[in-house]
Parts: structure tokens; C-alpha cells; sequence
């Protein structure tokens, strides 16, 4: 079992900044790749980026250089640097990971950004 817990998110104005976090916790020793995804009201959940335990990262185009992904694994976090926000990243962001087959999810946290 794993529990992923998010936090960060909130109201922003365009071309602001946001840092997510995502703390996991229970059986993690395991853990490769986390990642983060996003939905934005009536879309598909979409991967926004993911980093492997080593570090090896990648990440969606329509955020390529402007969110960067990290990872703590002393803290067994990862986050998630959101730079130049634009409306559309108005989303709902989660932190997903896949342990022995099964994927775990947290709760959400919501990322608005205004124009």
C-alpha cells in the first residue's frame, strides 16, 4: 500500500509560479517512477511529467521548459515547479505511482490560473 498526499496548489495570475508537492508514504522502498498528471474539467487525464528514482526525467510539450520535476527521495517527495502559468494549465493536478501492478493515485490538489 502507498499514500500519496499533494499540496501546493492554488490561485495564480498568468506567467506566475507554483511549487507542488507530493509526499508518499507506506510501502515505497519499491518505488521507481512518480509522476505527475493533470485534468481540466470535461478533458482527459493527462501526464504532465515523471522521474524515475535515478533522476531520468520527461515531460509533457505544452510544458516542456517552463515545469520542472524533482524528486527527494530522502523525503520521499516529489515535486513539481510550475513557472510562466498560463490559463490553460487551470487543472486539477495528481501525483500517480505504480507499485507491483497496481497505480496509486492522490487526492488532488487544484492549480487555477487567472488572465
Amino acid at each position: 500500500q502507498v499514500q500519496l498526499v499533494e499540496s501546493g496548489g492554488g490561485l495564480v495570475q498568468a506567467g506566475g509560479s507554483l511549487r507542488l508537492s507530493c509526499a508518499a508514504s507506506g510501502s515505497i522502498s519499491s518505488i521507481n517512477v512518480m509522476a505527475w498528471y493533470r485534468q481540466a474539467p470535461g478533458k482527459q487525464r493527462e501526464l504532465v511529467a515523471a522521474i524515475s528514482r535515478g533522476g531520468s526525467t520527461n515531460s509533457a510539450d505544452s510544458v516542456k521548459g517552463r515545469f520542472t520535476i524533482s524528486r527527494d527521495n530522502a523525503k520521499n517527495t516529489v515535486y513539481l515547479q510550475m513557472n510562466s502559468l498560463k490559463p490553460e494549465d487551470t487543472a486539477v493536478y495528481y501525483c500517480k505511482t505504480t507499485l507491483l501492478g497496481h497505480d496509486y493515485w492522490g487526492q488532488g490538489t487544484q492549480v487555477t490560473v487567472s488572465s
